[in-house]
């Protein structure tokens, strides 16, 4: 595989997952860890992503303000994220996690809207700041420095005393029968407790990670209510998908 085929690849992981380990790329590529930590100090030096120890980090995961420029597939998200506001009604009480397509989320909530969110993310948090109508509580606690949002039992806690009417979550793999997947320990044991308080469960994400497997399993797609793409629903991709419950829209 030649050099710009490898980097090549190796970004596209990171931007489709958000967050990479040396050890897995090495393992995809075939190839050393030494030769995967040189190319990601590259990518780092090219400003293209932000490497962090043992792996590397996507720019529009980990950015804290709205920076268009650095959200991949950008397009997909804003079709995601206008699907997803439709969804949102007077008087709701809104859980949101974070990531680049919740974020466009809050960037586009409509600012007629009276709703109070609930985010464990500080640049979701920021974003629906500038809604004139709703109110933002942040469920802080320990910050994950890869993942940029509160873990930890603190937020856990915070998370069993709610009962939101909506909870929108993203993740970094799905796939139809190993269900909805992730590759840090935290964050699974956050989304696990934001899936169980809420009344409506919708899963956001674009179709590049679907049928995409991570290391640690979240939930089973039969527990999520709603699955969002920038699909039509009935796109031949999301065939996999039809018969395990979940409404797609």
């Amino acid at each position: 595989m030649l050099k710009e085929e490898r980097m090549s690849m190796i970004l596209r992981e990171i931007n489709i997952h958000n967050k990479v380990l040396i050890s897995d790329l090495s393992q995809k590529l075939d190839v050393s860890e030494d030769t995967v930590r040189r190319d990601l100090q590259e990518l780092a030096n090219s400003n293209q992503v932000i490497k962090v120890r043992g792996g590397a980090l996507s720019k529009s995961y980990s950015a804290y303000s709205y920076h268009e420029q650095d959200i991949y597939a950008h397009r997909e998200k804003i079709i995601i994220a206008r699907k997803a506001v439709e969804l949102l009604k007077d008087g709701m009480l809104v859980l949101i996690s974070g990531g680049s397509t919740n974020l466009e989320i809050a960037r586009l909530v409509p600012p007629h809207l009276k709703i109070t969110f609930l985010t464990v993310s500080l640049s979701t948090a920021m974003q629906l700041l500038e809604h004139p109508n709703s109110d933002t509580i942040f469920l802080g606690g320990q910050l994950s420095k890869s993942a940029r949002i509160s873990v930890g039992g603190e937020v856990i806690g915070k998370l069993a005393e709610v009962r939101p009417d909506i909870c929108f979550i993203g993740t970094n793999g799905i796939d139809a029968i190993a269900g909805i997947t992730e590759s840090d320990w935290e964050v699974v044991t956050v989304k696990k407790a934001m899936i169980q308080a809420s009344g409506k469960v919708v899963l956001c994400t674009i179709a590049e990670k679907l049928n995409s497997i991570q290391k640690i399993k979240v939930c089973d797609v039969s527990q999520i209510d709603l699955l969002i793409t920038e699909l039509n629903p009935l796109h031949d991709t999301l065939a996999p998908y039809w018969n395990t419950g979940v409404q797609i829209i």
